[in-house]
């Protein structure tokens, strides 16, 4: 478990940042992994998701023990995640790759954008997707899926290590995710990944106007020539960037 506490100043600057600056910064660091696979916005809208991770790990379900009066426990993980998922953090969950049956559906989820959660991500499916798109709260999957979770996954542990999408989810790491999908932040890389992306977005639009501009990519990405050092200076000067 972390004790970072995500500032409103990294995040900020984390909504600002798309993941594929992210993933060069932790490829830089050594860190290969840290991409959910497979996992798509349910609906984009043009606006990051950022928060802190908490946690849900679902197992194969076994049937004597997941039939559908089991949601009458008022301890169901699943409900208690939904419920104890802290506002501003992101609902991260453990499908084990699976969209045959869903993670969760709107009423669940459109009850996490109520309480204030910063989105909820699943690398099986949602049910109820049309709905879960309309709502603002940012939402990931892999594909829509009708039937109930208790088909195929029982949940089971709450705000613990988990893997979803193959990337490795520790409680309090810091999920950003965009139109690409969702990256993984290490909680205690987080501020100094947002400071170096930063610097990153800027001199990529720096690069993309040159290059709509027509100007070759060759010494300008990256800035192996003092021309195109002087000339991103230079912009940066006059764009306050």
């Amino acid at each position: 478990m972390s004790d970072y506490i995500l500032s409103d100043a990294t995040r900020a600057k984390l909504m600002k940042i798309s993941t594929a600056s992210v993933a060069t910064a932790l490829y830089k660091r050594g860190l290969r992994n840290q991409f959910i696979q497979n996992v798509h916005p349910v609906s984009w809208k043009g606006i990051n998701m950022v928060g802190q991770a908490f946690t849900l790990r679902y197992i194969p379900a076994r049937e004597d023990r997941n039939e559908i009066t089991v949601f009458r426990n008022a301890d169901h993980p699943q409900r208690v995640a939904v419920e104890t998922c802290p506002a501003g953090h992101v609902l991260v969950m453990d499908s084990r790759k699976d969209p045959r049956a869903a993670s969760a559906g709107s009423i669940l989820v459109t009850r996490l954008a109520m309480r204030g959660c910063a989105g909820v991500v699943s690398d099986g499916g949602f049910r109820d997707a049309e709905g879960i798109g309309r709502l603002d709260m940012p939402a990931y999957h892999q594909r829509p899926s009708a039937p109930t979770n208790l088909t195929l996954h029982e949940a089971l542990d709450i705000n613990v290590p988990i893997s979803c999408g193959d990337a490795p989810v520790f409680p309090g790491d810091v999920v950003l995710g965009d139109g690409d999908g969702v990256m993984v932040i290490p909680a205690h890389l987080a501020d100094e990944i947002a400071e170096e992306c930063t610097g990153m977005e800027s001199f990529e639009d720096f690069v993309l106007e040159r290059v709509l501009g027509g100007a070759p990519v060759i010494g300008l990405y990256p800035p192996t020539t003092d021309k195109a050092q002087a000339d991103y200076a230079e912009w940066r000067k006059s764009t306050g960037r």
